[in-house]
This record gives C-alpha cells, sequence and structure tokens, in this order.
C-alpha cells in the first residue's frame, strides 16, 4: 500500500562499525533528520502498526512480495531523487553515517569497497533481477513461492536499509531543499514497520538509524 501520491543474492557485503571516537573530540551535533521538526514531518498520522499487518485472508508469502515490490520501488524512485548529488567525489564510499562503512562482496567472494553510486547501482539491478526470477517470485497461479523465499526476502530489505540509511545521512539536506522530507520519513516509518512486523531485519542491522527509529517508537509512529 503505498501513501505517496506519485505515480539468493550475493553482494551483501559487510556493515564495519569504526571504533568509539576519543572522549577529548568535540561532541558532533546530531544529524537533521533527529530534529523534531524535520522528524515529525510524514504524509501518514499516527501507527503503521494497522497498514504492514497480514490481511485476514491473504496468503503470507503473497503479502510479503507484494510489499517488497512496492518498498523496491519506492527506495529506487526516491534515490532517483537525489542521485544528481550522490556522486563518486561526493559519497567516495557507501557510508551511513560517521561510524558506518558498507562493503560490497562480489561473485568471488571478494570484498570490495564502492562509491556510494555504484555500491548503490549494484544493489538496486541485483534486487530488479531477482524481483524478476519467475522461480523467486512466481507470478502464475498455482506456483509456490520457494522454501529459502524468507532469506531471499532478509538479503533484500538489508540492502534497502542500506539505501536508505545512506539518503538519511548523506543526503538530507536536498530532501529538505526539495520538501519531500515527509514522503521519505513516511516510507521510512512504513519500511521499519514492516520489517519489525515480520521479523525481516536485525536490530543490528538498523544500528545506523537506531535513534530515529527509537523517536518513532516513543512517538507510537512505529510499534516497540
Amino acid at each position: 500500500m503505498s501513501f505517496f501520491g506519485f505515480g539468493k543474492l550475493a553482494g551483501i557485503g559487510k556493515q564495519k562499525q569504526s571504533g568509539a571516537p576519543s572522549p577529548l573530540a568535540a561532541k558532533p551535533q546530531p544529524p537533521l533528520f533527529l530534529r523534531k521538526e524535520f522528524a515529525l514531518a510524514h504524509l501518514v498520522k499516527g501507527s503503521f502498526k494497522g497498514v504492514v499487518q497480514q490481511p485476514k485472508y491473504a496468503d503470507l508469502n503473497e503479502w510479503l512480495a507484494i510489499n517488497t515490490f512496492e518498498f523496491f520501488n519506492l527506495t529506487n524512485m526516491f534515490y532517483g531523487v537525489i542521485t544528481d548529488f550522490c556522486t563518486i567525489s561526493d559519497c567516495p564510499c557507501m557510508s551511513a553515517g560517521p561510524n558506518t562503512e558498507y562493503t560490497w562482496t562480489d561473485t568471488q567472494r571478494k570484498t570490495i569497497k564502492l562509491a556510494a553510486p555504484q555500491y548503490i547501482d549494484y544493489v538496486l539491478s541485483q534486487i530488479q533481477t531477482t524481483l524478476d526470477e519467475e522461480r523467486v517470485f512466481p507470478t502464475k497461479i498455482g506456483a509456490s513461492f520457494p522454501k529459502d523465499i524468507r532469506a531471499t526476502l532478509c538479503v533484500i530489505y538489508r540492502h534497502l536499509f542500506r539505501i536508505l540509511a545512506h539518503i538519511y545521512w548523506s543526503h538530507y539536506v536536498e530532501l529538505l531543499n526539495l520538501k519531500i522530507e515527509g514522503h521519505v520519513n513516511s516510507l521510512f516509518a512504513h519500511f521499519i514497520s514492516f520489517v519489525k512486523e515480520f521479523d525481516l531485519l536485525d536490530r543490528k542491522d538498523m544500528a545506523p538509524m537506531a535513534e530515529l527509529i527509537a523517536f518513532y517508537e516513543q512517538q507510537g509512529i512505529i510499534v516497540a
């Protein structure tokens, strides 16, 4: 379900947490997306709990698949809006804040550091290929989802989370300038509510956005 009014995977890589900053270092200012006046900009008021729950007569895998397509398309669309600002020179590594850097693992199992636009291009291309694969996401009547569909979904959602986290940490100013922070905040709250409802992401994977998630839980936007 969309509120936005706009028309087996390789490469998950590793999440690297850097060491704690020196106690003598100046206390950094919180990111813009944690400022209350920006964080509370939403298209949907209230909790997303009722939005993400599986409908009574819907097949679970069908519900997961439909929402996965929706989240992919919306994440892809919003990244497309700020893609001119996400360049190799401006974003030389795929990061989500000062303490988190993501690496890509290629088909030879080699870990590679990529600039954010390269990493995201690989991610979106690979997810699109997976979504188009009939064996993984069947479209024919009577066809069944594979037994490992949940593992595939978890990888997709981990990738999508990383893109959203990068947008928040590196391009929130652009969202504000374009006046679309309410759209992206609604997408993020919907996304997190969904992955929590169906246990598709580990809490450690969500660490770069933990403060915003905790704030939304306190506000009742995301159910803790």
